[in-house]
């Protein structure tokens, strides 16, 4: 068996709290069977060191995007846009993006935007989309109307109702699950997730945040993809082989790398 993170945090601005050994961090995914990693942007700072982390050579294959957070919407969107257009050979993927109403750390109209200038950087260089919502798909689902689907679109983190996940399907979106899945308070997600055909399915850390129970309230890492992997398999009924087999063939096609 071997997982795939698709989606995680891992480059320097992000693992303090784990020392800042990202070596070390790799290690320990290997050594829990993560195979593959991919490494998100957030802003230009975190898009550069995403990049970075893939230069590291070691036992886990490593791929980056480059995005501007809707909580940084208001921020440095020409230097991502430079960075996505670097042509790094790692570089799969653009986002995270989005838009986030529950926080609101930027003004509505500036995540609208500069969400809607990633969808179109997204389709300008044929790269995946990697998309961060929250309270806000109503809005979500009017710009992906106006301004196009991706063809490869991911919505990660997925933490909405069933209704929500139908829809993000219905777009064309495929739905990445994270440790809230494993949270006590989180019933009507873990009834999304049960909805969500395999094919469309992936499983993510966000590390270093949400750690999975039992692990809930450490800084999360790579590592422990296989705790929610297995965690959703059960849920589903389903083997955890055959999850960790779909799941990382699901990654593998939506960012375009070697099949696993």
């Amino acid at each position: 068996m071997s997982w795939t993170d698709a989606h995680c945090h891992i480059q320097e601005h992000f693992t303090a709290e784990l020392d800042g050994d990202v070596r070390a961090i790799l290690e320990r995914s290997a050594q829990a069977d993560v195979t593959r990693v991919v490494v998100v942007g957030t802003d230009a700072a975190t898009s550069a060191q995403a990049l970075a982390v893939t230069e590291l050579a070691g036992p886990v294959d490593i791929y980056a995007t480059v995005g501007l957070h809707p909580h940084e919407a208001t921020r440095e969107l020409t230097r991502v846009a430079e960075l996505a257009r670097s042509a790094h050979p790692r570089l799969v993927g653009i986002g995270e993006t989005g838009l986030d109403y529950f926080y609101e750390h930027s003004p509505r109209s500036a995540q609208r935007e500069a969400f809607a200038a990633q969808i179109a950087l997204a389709q300008e260089l044929d790269l995946a989309l990697v998309i961060h919502a929250r309270d806000a798909f109503d809005d979500l689902w009017a710009i992906l109307a106006s301004e196009g689907t991706p063809a490869r679109t991911v919505i990660h983190c997925f933490t909405g109702t069933p209704a929500e996940a139908e829809g993000c399907l219905e777009r064309g979106c495929d739905i990445s699950v994270a440790g809230v899945v494993t949270f006590k308070n989180a019933e009507s997600l873990r009834e999304a997730v049960r909805l969500v055909p395999l094919e469309r399915l992936h499983v993510e850390t966000d590390s270093p945040f949400l750690a999975p129970v039992p692990h809930r309230g450490r800084p999360n890492e790579p590592a422990l993809v296989s705790v929610v992997g297995r965690f959703v398999a059960e849920l589903r009924g389903e083997d955890p082989d055959e999850l960790a087999r779909a799941t990382s063939l699901n990654t593998a096609r939506l960012f375009r790398l070697a099949l696993p």
